[in-house]
Order: C-alpha cells, then structure tokens, then sequence
C-alpha cells in the first residue's frame, strides 16, 4: 500500500474545501485553487480530514494513490500558507524592479528584459537584487521562478546570473597563460 496516499491531509480552520465528483475546490486566505484529481482516484471528506482512496489495486492505481495525495495536500497547503521562491541576482549593475505585473531585469543584455507575470503569482523585488515570488499553486510559484532563472542562469567561471537562494555554484578555473 501506498505510504504516502494513506495518510489523510488535515484541512485547517481557514479552508474551506468542497468535493465534487472528481474535482476538489480549496478556498483559503491565500485565494481559491480547483485540483481535478488524477485517474484511479478518489476523495472523500472526513470532519476536518481529506482521504485519497484508490480505485482497483494495479501498479498504476498504487502510483496515482500517492500522487493524489500529495496534490491535495499542495493544494491545501498552498491557500492556507502560500508557497514563496527567492531568487538572487548576482553580476556588477545587474538588478531588478517590478510594476504591476511586469518585472523587467537588467542582465547586462542590450536591452532590459521584460517578463510578465501570471494570475495567482506575485513578484516582488528587495534590495535590487532579490526577487520573491509568492502564491498559492506550488507548480506555478515554482515555474515562474525558473522561467526568471532561465533568462541568465548561473554560469561557472564568475558566477554572474540568476540563482535560488542558498543555491550552489561550483566554480571553475578559468585559462592559464603559460
């Protein structure tokens, strides 16, 4: 049996949560999130708990078992704590700034570049250099961060670029004259 798909997922007092079908809808102070629950699934709702049943008992149903558990449970989570990514720029006069829903990027390019943001996701920038992208839907939260990455990844020699907090580069020599 599934480790993870048999344990429940505690709703908390601020969710409001709503089973229909195969569709469940999470509604927290975070905002509202709608899960359509993967294949050979199933949940139901006990008090203050989420179970995931699976239907059948195939190699596949087992996979999808813990899958739809932990969806729900990123769901729930997500409106009732939000989900946060921190970035970090590093390069001499490289830096950031946002207005609205547009976060434009100095990369040391010819031209700034503009990256607008999607619903449900907000960018903010501190100091220049750091960005902070919140929202409720991890997969967003988290696809948002690594397209923002992807516009000047880290490279090896000086370490210049766009880099999660904490993340490692392994640096490499560059050339020697001999």
């Amino acid at each position: 049996m599934s480790r993870i798909g048999k344990q429940p997922v505690p709703v908390p007092p601020q969710v409001k949560v709503q089973i229909q079908g195969r569709t469940l809808v999470a509604e927290g102070p975070k905002g509202k999130l709608t899960l359509e629950l993967p294949p050979l699934t199933a949940a139901r709702l006990d008090g203050n708990q989420i179970r995931v049943e699976r239907q059948g008992d195939t190699k596949q149903a087992r996979a999808m078992h813990g899958l739809g558990r932990a969806l729900v449970n990123n769901v729930v989570r997500g409106v009732a704590e939000g989900y946060t990514k921190r970035l970090e720029i590093h390069g001499v006069g490289f830096k950031a700034s946002v207005q609205g829903n547009v976060l434009t990027l100095n990369l040391g390019f010819s031209h700034p570049v503009v990256y607008t943001v999607p619903d449900q996701v907000k960018v903010t920038v501190e100091e220049n250099t750091k960005i902070v992208v919140e929202g409720p839907d991890k997969q967003k939260v988290g696809q948002v961060a690594a397209q923002i990455r992807s516009f000047y990844p880290p490279e090896p020699y000086k370490g210049k670029g766009i880099r999660y907090e904490g993340e490692h580069i392994i640096r490499k020599e560059g050339k020697t004259v001999q």
